[in-house]
């Protein structure tokens, strides 16, 4: 009843459904979804009553204030970094948590704390938001939707809420966007943008600008046709829908044989960059489906590409794909870094990407929206392209890298690539760009007919035992001792080469990052569950601690009170724990790391006394 605290959910999954789900990811078994009523803010409490929650505007999306976490990436540009510099390399040892609170749920804990004038917004697995004292770790309110129980969810997980005006955004995994009142929790609108019954589902933090909140779908591996569309802030219209697979009527529907375009895949489920400016939002697109390139002959376009989008109308105005006729798995769904760079005395407005395929991607964009190459270089081992073309860098194939119907091939890097979703960061003050990495690790697959696609079942062209048994060792890699797989590397965008890299022994990487203005790093992301602080310029750890369970949610800093925080999700699950398997299928029993502990748990730390306010 409307007063009263909220019971906390606990999801209980059985150890069989554990099993089931760690051993045979693709069959995605749902975890149980607790329906939680919404009741109001506990007695006495909410935003409203006790900090003065500020209406986010489109001025302060553009140029958001240190103090505050307003979106995903912290800004439009998807730099990743905060201006904050109260925590330094001196004192950064200092760093102790401030508080902590438990989600109540398991799986892939992934999204940033977002944090407006004091109130912080989390999203967790199983379409659960809470809205958070950022001082004090109290629950303000929380909201759970009820989700249906028999849906399938292939990735469990959500990326964070988008903030606009008084009202908070989240999307869910049967396929809706959720508006809720910022200083109640109360559903505003709900609106759903496809049915999840045919294998839709969504991810992202949803990107809001001038009224619009702009989502992507996912479920390329249920044969779906990806799209991006904008909803009306107010009431949740749909002002727009533009698909990431040409079909009919689009310029690039050639690129498809016969019908393949239906079931083409093309998921988008990482929130977009958008420049103000030019009122272009850049988003990234996932691989073709089914898996097996021979099923789609073309180049499959808008598949594993960044498009450049009109915010007004949705159109198409320009587009890069990285490479073509996807045969590897590799989704291209990072949003491009917006950068402003000077290369070869030359200002180049650039869009940077470390793609999945393994290479790192400088493009330029214009604008009216065309996108042109200007480089393109391998940042782990890659042995499947064996040129890009010097002026618009598609890339040449070495054919015997290729998998395909009744065609078996080996390939680097393996299925979740050089870089999976985590982001990358930039900072503007030691001038670098930062990629949490993974290298030598490849995989070997041999692909079959997918048959005919049924709506909501598994349309990848790859028998489930193939893909459980892909992973590989690149050449020789000495398993008989530690080696390095995961790393955070920083590049210097300005000369396109690489300053450091910090490796991590045994360990894929999948710690999304932030820098600040300090010149730190903060990132997690290794099966030893820690936490770390590294320096910008060289790279060398400064500070770490280990959690509750692994970290692969996105960190995020803010400041209230006079006093900076640094606040992150730790809770292991999804792909992460799908690749951890894998790796220890590979080393020796006495290097394995058993199955990490799940439970999301939200870390918020500060550094305490005098060192608080030291520089």
């Amino acid at each position: 009843m409307p007063g009263r605290p909220l019971p906390v959910p606990v999801c209980q999954e059985s150890s069989m459904s554990r099993l089931v789900r760690a051993r045979h990811w693709l069959t995605a078994v749902a975890p149980c979804a607790v329906a939680l009523a919404l009741a109001g803010a506990p007695a006495g409490a909410g935003p409203a009553d006790k900090v003065d929650y500020k209406p986010v505007t489109d001025q302060r999306l553009a140029n958001p204030e240190p103090e505050n976490w307003l979106q995903y990436r912290g800004n439009y540009q998807s730099w990743g970094y905060s201006p904050l510099d109260q925590i330094t390399a001196k004192n950064v040892t200092k760093l102790v948590p401030a508080w902590s609170l438990s989600t109540g749920v398991s799986e892939g804990h992934q999204a940033p704390p977002i944090v407006n004038n004091g109130v912080m917004f989390v999203t967790t697995p199983q379409a659960q938001v809470m809205a958070i004292n950022a001082r004090t770790g109290e629950i303000l309110w929380r909201y759970q939707k009820e989700l249906p129980p028999e849906l399938s969810q292939l990735h469990p997980t959500n990326r964070g809420v988008g903030l606009y005006g008084d009202s908070v955004y989240m999307t869910t995994t049967d396929a809706c966007v959720v508006a809720l009142g910022a200083a109640t929790g109360k559903v505003k609108w709900e609106k759903c943008v496809a049915p999840w019954q045919d294998g839709y589902y969504m991810t992202l933090s949803p990107l809001v600008a001038k009224g619009k909140v702009v989502v992507g779908v996912s479920g390329g591996e249920y044969g779906v046709r990806g799209f991006i569309t904008a909803l009306d802030a107010e009431t949740g219209n749909e002002a727009w829908k533009t698909y990431t697979v040409a079909g009919p009527g689009d310029p690039a529907a050639d690129t498809w044989k016969g019908d393949s375009w239906k079931t083409g895949g093309g998921s988008v489920w990482i929130q977009g960059s958008y420049d103000p400016a030019a009122n272009l939002a850049y988003f990234g697109t996932g691989n073709g489906g089914p898996w097996t390139p021979d099923a789609r002959p073309g180049d499959n376009l808008y598949t594993s590409s960044v498009v450049a989008l009109d915010l007004d109308s949705g159109k198409i105005k320009g587009h890069h794909q990285y490479h073509w006729n996807d045969a590897w798995d590799w989704d291209e769904v990072s949003a491009p870094v917006l950068i402003d760079i000077e290369r070869d005395g030359r200002k180049i407005p650039a869009a940077i990407h470390a793609g999945r395929n393994g290479y790192l991607w400088t493009l330029e964009r214009s604008k009216d929206g065309p996108l042109s190459f200007v480089d393109g270089k391998p940042f782990v081992h890659q042995d499947v392209f064996a040129s890009l073309d010097p002026k618009t860098g598609r890339p040449t194939y070495d054919q015997s890298k290729i998998p395909g119907i009744n065609r078996r091939a080996a390939f680097c890097p393996g299925l979740w690539g050089g870089k999976d979703w985590p982001p990358e960061a930039y900072n503007p003050k030691t001038g670098l760009f930062y990629i949490p990495s993974n290298d030598n690790l490849c995989s070997e697959l041999a692909g079959a007919q997918a048959g005919t696609r049924k709506p909501g079942e598994l349309y990848i062209g790859i028998p489930i035992d193939e893909v459980l048994n892909s992973l590989r060792l690149r050449d020789g890699v000495d398993k008989s001792k530690p080696f390095a797989i995961g790393a955070i590397q920083a590049w210097d965008p300005k000369t396109g080469k690489k300053a450091w890299q910090h490796d991590f022994q045994d360990s894929a990487n999948w710690g999304p990052l932030l820098t600040t203005g300090s010149g730190l790093i903060f990132a997690g992301g290794t099966s030893d569950r820690k936490f770390r602080a590294l320096d910008g310029t060289t790279g060398k750890v400064l500070w770490e601690t280990r959690l509750n369970s692994g970290v692969t949610g996105v960190p995020s800093s803010y400041m209230v009170d006079g006093i900076q925080y640094v606040a992150v999700q730790a809770g292991w699950g999804v792909d992460a724990e799908r690749m951890l398997t894998g790796i220890n299928a590979l080393i020796p029993e006495e290097r394995r790391v058993s199955v990490l502990p799940q439970g999301g748990v939200i870390w918020v730390f500060r550094v305490m006394g005098e060192e608080a306010t030291a520089k």
